[in-house]
């Protein structure tokens, strides 16, 4: 058995290539995913292990109000340093300032970056420092500094230049040093300005007596448990040692269940995504060819084969073709995870990533996987060939019904009926887990009701060219009706692919929308001072302030963030005068007021799932570890430029000497002119590192910015998809050529010309492709509105983009049958004609 598995493999090896194909690029996709969030993760665990220089145990803060990686603690006060540089057995300490500092490029413009924006002091000792003088020399004298590589390159600056650091206070600084993250230019992204110890208290710490943590190197012979152990006993209250590694591993653990694990859950859906397109690919393949080798079957089980030999001979077929094209797919993966990786650097997606790292892990799934897929999509025209009676040997043909089973219509109507009315239910009830489930039914009952809708849609879509193109387009318009399941297994896979860009599309539509009518409804004015949307960003209060002063503007109201402890949660929350942003923004405040400077307001959702009302009296910690209890004083229920909670300017800058605004809302007094406003905003804000002033079209897009480049990423994977499906549309018109060669034959010898016959395929590949797109759209429209639904999005889905997801599924069908085409035209018509 196992030498004839071979031999019919060689005997029809080109009809095996789609299969090959199919399985290497999924495989290929799947493995590079998966590099991928290998070398991410590595990458990250790399700058993490290098964080902290060799500094064997930090004393800082032992308050903690924020999960995310940057989320950086309170101030400790610095005499703690004396407490633990005499305990036995640190050789060394250092202290250790870190606060908010944004470097202002050449231009004057606060230099963009991913990452965190921070300035400290220059660690004099090199093994505690994680940073090395790659130019220049270590600060001296007030007011010089040391940046890092990546931000100078990116600001144009060089040692020598002037410039300033915003802490938010604008501090006009010299450029005496250029630093190095190990080989990088940046640890990640972060921006980090390094002063002088005595300039770090004055401009970032704000007080000689206070430092962010202290690092201590270990005298020789003691571990960093050990050295732990022995300093905690000095410590005061608030404050906690931990050593390097379990400071490595906490950050870590932030990044895997954060970022890395959208980032891997994403990329391991698109991963699937493009699996389960191969899957059908695949399918039809062996559907086909079984099909073609019916009398063969038939032959072998005359011959005494029984059905589970011909089961295992179909089995170890599509376990050899899985086995060589996920081998293959593997060294594929590498090379798309090379890749993925430019592509997401080019998009500036998550941090720098360099060389490439594969894990156990990631080959054990994808092996297991890829082979899986094949035997499963390869099981059911397995089963059809065992099931092939001896006689069947005797009849010359086994023609395909062209019409589906009464039991595929009922169950798949009864399923695409259960599957509308649970994402229906969903989209209505807002409950996005009922509205997910019903997607997943959808797709499963379009997979079961694509031959019922293939002849019809098929005479439909290919109306069109047989009225065009007389002969040739009415014969491609029944070759593709007459074969429903084979031309609904070749569309299915393109239906998935476009169906999935095509719900993404609509989602992002449908999420600009909603965010645009949110920003409609609560905020009328026409201008906003935008620092962009990295968190740690922002510029000082004073500008909100001044803007206030300008004669063009009536009401203003800045907004800034931070991170605390709400209720014993952390949380990330507004911080403004709410009596200033009652006036500028319609929170749609449902109880109490935004009365005066001091109300404490929270979300009516978070209201509603902790039982507080106005007068409740709410537990908070901040990050210098200081806590108190909040009168809540309003409850709102418009959350999209706020969050949660808005907790009073006045409270929260107490406990931070850095205070920070990210937006400031503008309006304007009646008649005044919104060009001029811009420009005197504009003007006013250069000096707080040139912030963007922008409209409120301007502001709303800016808000899906990330967003928009993280999809450009995902359509550029998704392309692969498609691409998949369509070498399963050219794989089947090609087994569909060769299972016609007689019939193509009589065409040429009843007057065919060979440009008919090629017009013929074009035009049977352009109905399938058009069917599957046209079905992916249906499908992905309907989706996205239930999807977007459920989370409370309006329906807003590019018509425009749409269109031109319409026009390419239809080029690419064209483009699909070119190579089939070419060989059905070029059979010689006496071959054909006596061809078994």
């Amino acid at each position: 058995m196992t030498g004839l598995v071979f031999k019919e493999l060689w005997g029809r090896k080109r009809r095996m290539v789609g299969s090959l194909v199919a399985v290497f690029l999924g495989v290929a996709f799947l493995t590079g995913t998966l590099v991928l969030g290998d070398t991410l993760a590595g990458s990250i665990d790399g700058y993490y292990s290098k964080a902290f220089g060799k500094t064997d145990v930090t004393v800082r803060n032992a308050v903690s109000v924020s999960d995310e990686p940057w989320g950086s603690r309170g101030q400790i006060d610095a005499s703690v340093l004396d407490k633990v540089r005499r305990v036995d057995g640190v050789a060394n300490t250092e202290p250790v300032i870190r606060g908010s500092g944004q470097l202002l490029a050449k231009d004057g413009t606060v230099i963009a970056s991913r990452g965190p924006r921070t300035a400290g002091n220059w660690m004099t000792d090199p093994k505690l420092n994680p940073y090395r003088l790659a130019e220049g020399r270590a600060p001296r004298a007030p007011n010089e500094v040391v940046i890092n590589k990546m931000f100078a390159d990116e600001g144009k600056l060089k040692v020598g230049d002037r410039t300033a650091v915003l802490t938010p206070e604008r501090v006009p600084v010299t450029v005496v040093g250029i630093s190095k993250f190990g080989d990088e230019g940046a640890f990640g992204e972060t921006s980090f300005t390094a002063f002088t110890l005595d300039d770090a208290r004055r401009y970032v710490a704000k007080s000689p007596g206070r430092i962010s943590e202290v690092s201590l190197r270990a005298a020789d012979g003691v571990s960093q448990d050990e050295l732990a152990s022995r300093v905690r006993p000095v410590l005061p209250g608030g404050t906690e040692a931990i050593t390097n590694k379990a400071q490595v591993d906490e950050g870590m653990s932030k990044v895997e269940s954060g970022f890395l694990q959208i980032f891997r859950t994403v990329l391991g859906a698109f991963g699937g995504v493009a699996l389960l397109v191969a899957a059908f690919s695949i399918h039809n393949t062996f559907a086909i060819t079984i099909a073609q080798r019916t009398r063969e079957s038939a032959l072998l089980r005359a011959l005494g084969a029984g059905r589970r030999q011909v089961l295992t001979i179909v089995g170890f077929e599509a376990l050899v073709i899985g086995a060589a094209a996920t081998l293959a797919g593997l060294a594929g993966g590498i090379g798309f995870a090379l890749f993925l990786r430019w592509l997401f650097g080019a998009f500036r997606i998550g941090i720098a990533m360099e060389g490439l790292s594969v894990s156990a892990t990631s080959l054990m799934i994808a092996v297991p996987v890829g082979l899986v897929v094949t035997l499963v999509a390869a099981l059911g025209p397995a089963l059809r060939a065992s099931r092939v009676a001896p006689l069947a040997a005797l009849r010359e043909t086994t023609a395909e019904s062209s019409r589906p089973t009464d039991t595929r219509v009922i169950v798949g109507g009864v399923l695409a009926a259960v599957a509308a009315g649970t994402v229906v239910f969903g989209a209505v009830a807002e409950q996005m887990a009922m509205a997910g489930a019903g997607a997943i039914l959808c797709v499963v009952a379009a997979v079961v009701l694509g031959p019922v809708a293939a002849r019809p849609a098929a005479a439909l879509i290919g109306a069109p060219a047989a009225r065009a193109r007389g002969v040739a387009g009415r014969l491609a318009r029944d070759n593709a009706s007459r074969s429903p399941k084979r031309t609904a297994g070749a569309a299915t896979a393109l239906m998935i692919g476009v169906g999935v860009v095509t719900l993404l599309t609509v989602f992002i539509g449908s999420l600009g929308a909603s965010l645009e009518d949110s920003v409609a409804g609560s905020f009328k004015g026409p201008l906003v001072v935008n620092s962009g949307n990295n968190e740690t960003g922002g510029f000082s209060t004073g500008l909100a302030r001044d803007a206030a002063r300008l004669p063009q503007v009536e009401r203003v109201a800045g907004v800034g963030g931070g991170a605390m402890r709400v209720d014993g949660d952390a949380s990330t929350v507004s911080v403004a005068d709410p009596s200033a942003l009652g006036r500028v923004l319609d929170l749609d405040v449902r109880r109490g007021a935004l009365s005066d400077a001091g109300t404490f307001a929270v979300a009516k959702g978070v209201a509603d799932d902790k039982g507080w009302r106005v007068g409740s009296t709410v537990p908070v910690t901040f990050a210098d570890g200081a806590s108190q209890r909040l009168t809540v004083g309003a409850i709102y229920e418009n959350t999209d430029l706020t969050g949660d909670y808005v907790v009073p300017r006045t409270v929260f800058d107490a406990h931070t000497g850095q205070p920070l605004d990210t937006h400031v809302f503008v309006d304007l007094t009646p008649g005044a002119s919104v060009a001029e406003a811009r420009a005197a905003l504009t003007a006013l804000a250069k000096p707080y590192g040139g912030p963007d002033v922008q409209t409120r079209d301007g502001f709303v897009s800016s808000l899906t910015e990330e967003q928009r480049g993280f999809i450009a990423v995902v359509y550029g994977m998704l392309v692969l998809a498609i691409v998949i499906a369509l070498l399963g549309i050219a794989n089947t018109l090609s087994l569909a050529v060769h299972e016609r060669t007689r019939e193509l034959g009589l065409l040429r010898a009843v007057g065919a010309t060979r440009p008919q016959i090629r017009s013929m395929i074009r035009w049977e590949s352009v109905t399938v492709a058009l069917f599957g797109t046209a079905g992916g759209i249906a499908l992905g429209l309907f989706l996205g509105w239930g999807l977007g639904a459920a989370l409370g999005n309006p329906f807003a889905p590019p018509v425009v983009t749409l269109a031109v997801v319409g026009v390419v599924g239809a080029v690419a069908g064209a483009l699909a049958a070119v190579r089939p085409a070419r060989r059905a035209a070029r059979l010689a018509i006496l071959s054909a004609i006596s061809a078994p």
